[in-house]
């Protein structure tokens, strides 16, 4: 809260029944309530003063923004009257890092705060809405009634194009011997589970997923995990036998696309997406329409023609995916308890993190190298039980401020946090908001190899000047356990028992618990060998 906010506070809690949380870094706000609904799918509001409160703000927009996150910045600004001598062009601000501006007025406040919540859910954006330091003070009377905002229908795959491409999909589908479909986050927000479960059914299709679609298709058995940098090798191989891909709500990014090598040259590729275009030149078929309806849509045509029904020529003893062993596919390189330096090998320390973790877990990542270990090996039991905040806008330093979001979000959960030393450092403003908002259900996990990895693995190698991609170690369980919670140093991996005491205790008797892994940096993650590969 600052001087541009503080009546907003007041008459927010004093006449309303919202939750207030109180971080102590102005992005830490904005971060916070992006967190929510990546684990919910339910938005949130962050506020701040004018001013630095405001441009403080502006890493954690612009990656919501990019990320398509909904999400509703209230602030202060500038009197009506016009600016004072510290007051900077929020809305031009704003508006360079993708997000629109809504300035409430004494008559139109309520219409106003409306429709900004509308434009946010509607088009999947951040918004801000402005408030100027002399009309906070002022009194509406009773406010107008004004109809409360309403969520956009569903895409529906409409019109002769449309409809004459999910045909032809269809008729590939039918015909495919080695079907795969590949689902991302976009699918989870239009609740396409089920009918993606039945068109893996009907099809005999194998599935892979984004790192943010994880295990949105019910079949577990057929999956192959998670596409791109940090899938396992053999499942990468076996994703490239497919002979047609459908991909559903899934941006095919540089990384998920590995860099171009996802797919066999000879695969055919389609997207069924919100977009209106393909998002990757890769595509060969675009369907404009949500994934939900749209699978429903080729449910319905595949059925009409039989495929998948008993006798057909593709019944279940020829179906790619009965054929397929995905367990030994999805395997990755787990690497002994300690690298040649002597520090943990990040991967057995993940590894043996991912069986004792509780199961009930909300996982939230910050940015960085190590952001391949809880993706490799930290099985997400639904999209929404992990959120990267950061990887969209390529930041580093949102995490502490992550897990008040989420806890807020997910109250019966355990939230884990990952980070990186270096991102963990930046983010410190709010270790106190992480500890004393998630408590004994709080749990953070520093990869700490005393060096920016990602750097150090890509410009290091290339002969560049390593010193200030270094950082001092820096004893981030004492730093925890000074905030209030219970800091352990971990460098071997019985240290890791400390997590099996933990949940043995009532939750409301025990800490926050940080485990400062301290890890080697001999490690490279196969996300990172690829980046090498990519800009050697």
């Amino acid at each position: 809260m600052g001087n541009g906010n503080a009546y907003f506070l007041d008459a927010l809690l004093r006449n309303t029944s919202a939750t207030y949380t109180a971080v102590r870094h102005e992005a830490g706000a904005v971060v916070a309530a992006d967190a929510h609904f990546r684990t919910s799918g339910r938005i949130a509001a962050a506020t701040t003063t004018y001013g630095a409160g405001f441009t403080n703000t502006l890493t954690a927009l612009a990656e919501a923004a990019q990320a398509r996150v909904p999400l509703v910045l209230v602030v202060g600004d500038e009197p009506t009257s016009g600016p004072r001598p510290w007051d900077v062009d929020q809305i031009a601000m704003a508006s360079a890092v993708g997000v629109r501006t809504y300035t409430v007025g004494r008559v139109d406040a309520a219409a106003a705060t409306v429709t900004a919540i509308e434009h946010a859910l509607t088009y999947r954006v951040p918004v801000v809405l402005a408030i100027p330091y002399d009309v906070a003070t002022l009194d509406l009377g009773e406010i107008p009634a004004v109809p409360g905002p309403s969520r956009p229908s569903p895409m529906a795959p409409t019109g002769e194009f449309a409809h004459a491409a999910l045909d032809r999909l269809a008729a590939d589908l039918s015909g495919a011997k080695r079907p795969l479909l590949l689902a991302g986050r976009g699918a989870w927000l239009a609740g396409a589970e089920s009918e993606l479960g039945e068109l893996v059914d009907i099809t005999g299709a194998l599935t892979v997923t984004t790192a943010l679609g994880r295990n949105i298709f019910p079949a577990a058995e057929h999956d192959l995990g998670v596409a791109g940098g940090f899938g396992a090798p053999a499942a990468m191989e076996r994703v490239r036998e497919a002979d047609v891909t459908v991909v559903f709500g899934a941006s095919l990014n540089q990384f998920t696309m590995r860099f171009g090598d996802l797919f066999h040259p000879s695969t055919a590729v389609w997207q069924i997406d919100t977009d209106d275009r393909a998002t990757n030149a890769r595509v060969g078929g675009f369907i404009r329409a949500d994934a939900k309806l749209a699978a429903a849509e080729l449910i319905a045509r595949l059925a009409a023609t039989g495929v998948g029904s008993a006798g057909s020529s593709d019944s279940a003893d020829a179906r790619w995916h009965d054929s397929v062993d995905t367990a030994a596919d999805r395997a990755y390189v787990v690497g002994s308890e300690l690298a040649d330096d002597g520090r943990l090998d990040p991967r057995a320390a993940a590894n043996r993190l991912g069986e004792v973790l509780p199961e009930d877990r909300v996982v939230v990542s910050d940015g960085g190298h190590f952001i391949a270990w809880a993706n490799m090996f930290w099985e997400p039991s639904a999209p929404d039980r992990l959120a990267m905040v950061g990887t969209a806008f390529q930041s580093i330093g949102l995490g502490w401020h992550s897990v008040a979001g989420a806890a807020r979000a997910n109250p019966d959960s355990t939230i884990v946090l990952t980070t990186g030393d270096g991102g963990g450092a930046m983010a410190l403003s709010d270790l106190d908001t992480a500890i004393r908002v998630a408590g004994g259900r709080g749990l953070a996990v520093v990869f700490n190899d005393a060096a920016y990895g990602a750097e150090v693995n890509l410009y290091g190698l290339k002969g560049l000047e390593k010193s200030p991609m270094l950082i001092d170690e820096i004893d981030f369980a004492a730093l925890a356990t000074a905030a209030g919670g219970h800091g352990v140093a971990v460098r071997t991996l019985s240290d890791l028992a400390v997590v099996e005491e933990w949940k043995s205790r009532p939750v409301d008797e025990r800490p926050f618990l940080l485990l400062d892994l301290r890890i080697s940096d001999e490690i490279i993650a196969p996300y990172q060998e690829e980046v090498i590969r990519v800009n050697s």
